[in-house]
């Protein structure tokens, strides 16, 4: 194993595909065979478009799926395997930021029950010491302790976004997993959210993998990415040179397709069309080939291994 605090090596989330009186037909290759490395105390972002398998990928980190196949390893601990009680103990230290916060908060629990909670089950302070740590996170985080005696319902969606931070706070835990953080948000408070994560990042020395379709978030945020297309990681990099110069194609696409002020866009590299093949009936080859316009018979042919181009990797016949 590296040094590196997470990491998964091949990991596989394949879903039954059932017909008549239930018996298999398929799978739907959710994730299927994705290896990373996770520094301890890096941002690393996972981008792709919808139905790419990134928040497949940080579920299944976090128990919420199983995998497959492969493996997961956390602070040099296989959890994959690990049994029930042990996943609990990682949990304390793994954490997972839901897309929509208010989903993770009960709506007919106040707020200060829900920041008691993850400190009951997980640990052993008694009320005095929780209520001590909470209204430290609180202030962390940028809220209120009025906050503590109010239903989800009655504050707003950045609002909810920042309890959701200070429930997972609480634990101290040392890698969080950010889906999608910023969507649903107005501008203004995406700047605002985007600025708490920085600071957060350095207060409480965390680690995060941020999962985003918004390529502008990734730039600012992270300070590696990893770019998924129909559940593997096409393309891998520091985000400078990934942003500067990309040698995917599908990353070039994507990369061409941001918005510019005064509603111009990049038209030279973009001409991806069409949406993703099935999941459930992958191409042969490269899985890409369908919608690249440099495909070969060599693309259908045969699947490309990632290959080391400076400081990228890139899994591509004929990478720019």
């Amino acid at each position: 194993m590296t040094s590196a605090v997470l990491s998964t090596r091949e990991l596989k989330v394949h879903f039954p595909v059932r017909g008549a009186f239930g018996r298999r037909t398929g799978s739907i290759k959710a994730v299927d065979g994705v290896s990373f490395d996770l520094e301890a105390g890096e941002v690393l972002g996972i981008v792709g478009e919808s139905g790419c398998g990134k928040s497949t990928l940080g579920k299944t980190i976090m128990g919420i799926h199983q995998p497959t196949a492969g493996a997961i390893w956390f602070e040099g601990q296989r959890i994959d395997r690990a049994s029930p009680a042990a996943r609990r103990a990682v949990r304390s230290r793994l954490q997972y930021a839901y897309q929509d916060p208010g989903a993770s908060l009960d709506p007919r629990w106040k707020i200060g029950p829900s920041l008691h909670e993850p400190l009951v089950i997980h640990g052993d302070l008694d009320r005095a010491a929780r209520d001590e740590r909470i209204k430290s996170i609180l202030e962390a985080v940028g809220l209120p302790d009025t906050h503590l005696d109010l239903y989800p319902h009655e504050i707003s969606g950045g609002q909810q976004r920042r309890v959701g931070l200070a429930r997972i706070l609480t634990l101290h835990p040392k890698v969080v997993i950010l889906d999608e953080p910023t969507s649903g948000l107005d501008v203004s408070v995406q700047a605002t959210v985007l600025a708490l994560f920085r600071d957060l990042r350095a207060r409480f020395e965390l680690t995060y993998v941020l999962i985003s379709h918004d390529l502008a978030v990734i730039r600012s945020m992270c300070s590696r990415v990893a770019v998924m297309y129909l559940g593997r990681i096409v393309e891998t990099g520091p985000t400078a040179a990934i942003f500067d110069r990309p040698r995917h194609p599908y990353t070039r696409s994507l990369l061409a397709a941001i918005p510019k002020i005064g509603g111009a866009r990049v038209t030279r590299d973009f001409w991806l069309q069409g949406e993703p093949p099935d999941a459930a009936n992958l191409p042969s080859g490269c899985r890409f080939r369908t919608r690249c316009l440099k495909a070969t018979d060599l693309c259908a042919r045969e699947d490309p291994a990632p290959r080391a181009i400076a400081h990228i990797s890139v899994a591509c016949h004929f990478p720019d």
